[in-house]
């Protein structure tokens, strides 16, 4: 366990322990009802979960749900702390992989025995699972990598499908560029570099590899070696060089809303989950237009994209038994029952990370394709939600908006990575 991290969830823990005195707004009602707090942060289908909210308390009229929706902009993480130190604890709420799990795994219920657990994908667990216990099951599969505008790739005359080389994506960036003009592109990519999220996605692309694909293996590294830098650093400074504006300063609405989805860039790096957005904007372009590239970062042969679970549901292990049993019920039903599996997968248009449903109910092209890549086993998992607390963000994301501005070499960038590494095992 790395020592600082460590440090850092027991100080936590006390806090909690301190501050925890409150009380919540779950439990028993005066009518008999059981109501459960859920702490959701997944912003871009809180339309769709108000609804899947709703037909469960249709069915299920003896349990009542009160859903707090965070993100878009806040701080998810800070306002859930918040809620454990108000003493305002939810009942259900998400995780972000093993560094999430560890924070919170004195909190925590072990789902290994429930229905949803036996039923997920093999692998799928694994970033929810510590010491040999399962401590969150999947909200859904979710791949990303280079998001392409298939329509504006063919009007250039470049055959996506023959991307399988860096030189051959440097190739189509460079001819794009060219035409930009004549395509109506203010740049090649449009990638979100004021988003540091996004750019901690993008590292694990590089890092994986290091660490065999494995997030114990992350999680567990006290050193980072950053073994494909020169691949890091091809693929970087190409975004740098071709990007519509200052790649530092973009934020996530200029480059999926205004750019991506009105065809002025050709390329950001997003992931499925930005589907329900870009339909509301024009419902053709998930169908038509929307596609993904992999990159080549182990050998120019092996292409891959991220994919996996990116978040776990969890359940507090320290509300009453009868709180516990509904949140599970809760959580069975959402993936078992045949109203909420459609939902799940046409409303939600999330890929499901358990074996009772079957892959010819994805309709999106883009979770097909994503899909196709798992199944093949041309993936790596979301190494970034393994990495020590806030370095994906703080660290990486950060000092790559600082090497875009010039303000430091990449030597500098490398040697900051590898050293805030370090750091957390002294």
């Amino acid at each position: 366990m790395k020592k600082q991290r460590g440090f850092l969830v027991l100080a936590f823990a006390m806090l909690l322990g301190i501050a925890g005195c409150g009380t919540t707004q779950s439990g028993r009602s005066d009518d008999g009802s059981v109501t459960l707090e859920i702490f959701n942060i997944k912003t871009e289908t809180a339309e769709q979960m108000d609804a899947l909210v709703e037909a469960f308390e249709n069915d299920h009229p003896e349990i009542k749900i009160n859903l707090t929706t965070v993100g878009g902009g806040t701080d998810a993480t800070a306002a859930l702390q918040s809620k454990f130190s108000s003493g305002d604890e939810p009942d259900i709420f998400m995780l972000g992989g093993l560094a999430d799990t560890q924070i919170w795994q004195h909190k925590l219920y072990d789902l290994g025995e429930t229905t949803l657990a036996k039923q997920a994908i093999e692998g799928t667990l694994e970033g929810a699972t510590l010491d040999g216990t399962v401590y969150g099951v999947p909200m859904n599969i979710e791949g990303y990598g280079w998001l392409i505008n298939q329509e504006i790739f063919k009007e250039a005359g470049i055959d996506n499908d023959s991307i399988n080389t860096f030189e051959a994506f440097e190739e189509a960036v460079q001819l794009l560029d060219s035409k930009k003009e004549e395509l109506g592109l203010q740049g090649v990519f449009g990638f979100s570099g004021a988003e540091t999220w996004v750019s901690s996605q993008y590292s694990s692309n590089f890092f994986a590899p290091e660490f065999d694909d494995s997030l114990e293996k992350t999680y567990e590294a006290p050193e980072l070696s950053v073994d494909y830098a020169e691949q890091m650093k091809n693929y970087t400074d190409l975004v740098i060089e071709y990007n519509a504006q200052p790649m530092e300063a973009m934020d996530y609405s200029t480059s999926v809303e205004e750019l991506f989805a009105s065809g002025k860039v050709a390329i950001i790096h997003q992931g499925n989950w930005i589907v329900p957005t870009l339909d509301s904007l024009d419902e053709t372009f998930t169908k038509e237009k929307l596609g993904i590239i992999p990159m080549q970062i182990e050998s120019p042969e092996e292409s891959k994209i991220v994919a996996g679970p990116a978040w776990y549901w969890g359940v507090n292990k320290d509300k009453d038994q009868e709180i516990i049993d509904a949140s599970i019920e809760f959580l069975t039903w959402m993936y078992t029952d045949e109203q909420a599996m459609t939902a799940i997968v046409d409303e939600f248009q999330f890929i499901p990370a358990y074996t009772n449903f079957s892959s010819e109910a994805i309709h999106d092209p883009l979770s097909k394709e994503i899909y196709t890549y798992l199944s093949e086993g041309q993936t790596v998992p979301w190494v970034h939600n393994s990495y020590p607390d806030g370095y994906g963000q703080n660290i990486f994301g950060v000092q790559i908006q600082a090497y875009a501005a010039g303000r430091i070499s990449w030597d500098e960038f490398i040697d900051t990575l590898q050293t805030s590494w370090a750091q957390e095992w002294e």
